[in-house]
């Protein structure tokens, strides 16, 4: 062979070669998950500090300006030491509202904000400081009542670094590893103070594994109560709910399921199995808070997105979902529960909430459940609150609650 037909072959080899690294790598890097960027604020980025801490250590904290919708707190933020759900270390953040006069070791709600969304930057660590009326928390009217009878809120950012939407249970362990944190923290003086959950929705999910977690992840913690409202706590029937007809919040369905992924990457590979469309909606999805989620998703179905006929029939994936699922769970609180939902819920299955409880009362905890006279979610939300209130109050107090056991 000639030197200039070598050259020629060779130049093809190399051509080719790098064509088919091209391809791999781009096949590659659609079957990863996609993770967001962490916050620029290096409060954000002590990962590394965290790996010789223990869960609940406090790594950072530092004073922030109260937010103008909040009237007589000083605020804090607190960076802290968790683990993933393989057991890694991680760094997790809360925000504190301390009443200003406040007596030392009053009470302590740890408070979970609805968070539908797969980019820390929809966190209520940076949305309670937003311009942005899509993203701003809108609790304020409660939360200033509560801290006028002179309760300190902790609200942590639940999902976790990589905002891992749907990873249930770790939402309980980061819930319960900020109440330590800021019990820890000697300049918020709540270090032996009677703890309260309370949450909504996927705040709701956060407070029900906090609250059955408990008696086993962090049994020091004095928890007196914890009030959960329109829970959804059976994700296998959530998803099979959604079907494959189009619907107008798969959305939150499809997000849910890449919050999964990100969380259990050694278990899940569902990008690996995306159509062109569903990895256009997955990469439209990576940084996304609610409003771009129910946009982007509205009148999706699955056959758009995965040939897979069920979310829940990748492999890995149903022992997932069922391991984020409360009603499958086998452990139950050590304190008393309020909980309320619409009974015609169609976002999330009454069933499971009802059979959840129904074990619960079994187990001798005391429940107070509250059906609202609403068929909506959202609105349940606003109709349950002063019942979650009121029943709050009377356990930081001490006093017995009603129970529909």
């Amino acid at each position: 062979m000639g030197t200039r037909l070598r050259r020629r072959v060779l130049t093809a080899a190399v051509c080719a070669a790098a064509a088919v690294t091209a391809v791999v790598s781009s096949t590659q890097a659609a079957a990863a998950p996609v993770y967001p960027p962490l916050p620029a604020d290096p409060f954000y980025r002590a990962t590394a500090q965290s790996a010789g801490a223990a869960p609940g250590d406090v790594l950072g904290i530092r004073r922030m300006p109260t937010p103008p919708e909040i009237v007589g707190a000083d605020t804090w933020q607190i960076s802290f030491a968790s683990t993933n759900s393989q057991g890694h270390p991680i760094t997790a953040v809360t925000t504190v509202f301390a009443p200003v006069g406040k007596a030392p070791d009053g009470p302590l709600l740890s408070f979970q904000h609805v968070i539908n969304a797969l980019d820390p930057q929809c966190a209520p660590s940076q949305t309670l400081w937003t311009t942005d009326p899509n993203l701003a928390v809108r609790e304020a009217v409660g939360l200033n009542a509560v801290l006028q009878q002179g309760w300190t809120v902790a609200i942590p950012d639940h999902l976790g670094p990589t905002s891992a939407y749907g990873a249930a249970k770790l939402g309980g362990q980061i819930t319960l590893d900020g109440i330590r944190a800021v019990q820890r923290a000697a300049e918020l003086q709540v270090g032996h103070s009677p703890v309260a959950l309370a949450g909504y929705s996927g705040g709701g999910m956060a407070t029900g594994w906090a609250a059955a977690l408990a008696p086993s992840y962090a049994p020091e913690l004095n928890i007196v109560g914890s009030a959960m409202g329109g829970v959804p706590m059976n994700l296998r029937k959530m998803v099979d709910g959604i079907g494959t007809e189009p619907h107008p919040v798969f959305g939150l369905a499809f997000a849910a399921a890449l919050g999964l992924e990100r969380e259990y990457p050694n278990r899940i590979n569902l990008s690996g199995q995306l159509t062109p469309v569903g990895l256009a909606m997955r990469d439209g999805l990576t940084a996304a808070c609610t409003n771009d989620i129910l946009r982007i998703g509205a009148g999706g179905s699955l056959p758009q997105v995965t040939p897979i006929a069920r979310l829940t029939d990748e492999p890995g994936a149903l022992a997932v979902v069922d391991e984020n699922s409360l009603e499958l769970f086998p452990g139950v609180p050590n304190a008393p529960i309020f909980e309320w939902h619409s009974p015609t819920d169609a976002l999330i299955p009454v069933d499971s909430i009802d059979a959840t409880l129904d074990r619960y009362c079994a187990a001798g905890v005391p429940v107070q459940s509250l059906e609202t006279p609403t068929p909506d979610h959202m609105s349940a939300a606003v109709l349950g609150l002063g019942q979650a209130t009121d029943f709050l109050t009377k356990r930081f107090a001490g006093e017995d609650t009603p129970t529909t056991c």
